[in-house]
């Protein structure tokens, strides 16, 4: 039986994945409130666990050490909650080979866009083997469920537009793929 997260551990949660982002991005991340979120966020910044900054244009959200500290100690306490730990560690195992391989497609993609033959064959391997890793991990913990979507369609939509292959400023393949690494790591709590 999949867990449904809290949303208080999601909304730091997003902030960890996302590295920076605005409330909408963070609320977007795992299909949250806006306002909900917002506050959540508010109560995350009176706690110390995240602030605002703004340069630019841009502005948004990210942790502090603190809120790195309390956002591991969530999802630690959420794995021996539900027994997932087993599942999160063998799929972390088996995603470890596909991410050296996703590696070394991404960065040809990025030293000669546009040039390297096969790579959206590749990245469709990538994409049937990336469904098969996230099953078992959304049957256990519904916050893992939508990484194969999100990076089949970026796929799609880089056949007309090569940023969604490594992007940073869309949903990029490259983008979906270090998210999910991410939220292994995290939710494991290990380092890269």
């Amino acid at each position: 039986m999949t867990h449904p997260s809290p949303a208080d551990l999601l909304v730091l949660h997003a902030v960890r994945l996302k590295g920076f982002a605005g409330t909408a991005a963070v609320a977007g991340r795992f299909g949250l409130d806006t306002d909900r979120t917002r506050e959540d966020l508010l109560d995350a910044q009176a706690h110390g666990r995240v602030s605002r900054s703004s340069f630019a244009d841009l502005a948004g959200w990210s942790l502090t050490q603190a809120g790195y500290r309390h956002n591991e100690a969530q999802l630690r306490d959420e794995l021996d909650r539900t027994g997932a730990r087993g599942t999160v560690t063998a799929v972390h195992e088996q995603f470890l080979p596909r991410n050296a391989r996703a590696s070394r497609i991404f960065t040809a993609w990025q030293l000669s866009p546009g040039s390297p033959a096969g790579t959206f064959h590749d990245l469709a391997g990538l994409a049937g083997e990336l469904r098969d890793l996230e099953r078992p991990l959304a049957e256990r913990l519904s916050r893992f469920a939508g990484y194969h979507d999100r990076f089949t369609t970026a796929l799609a939509r880089a056949s007309d537009d090569p940023a969604w292959i490594t992007g940073i400023e869309v949903d990029s393949c490259h983008k979906v793929w270090f998210e999910l690494h991410e939220d292994l790591i995290a939710t494991l709590g290990i380092t890269r």
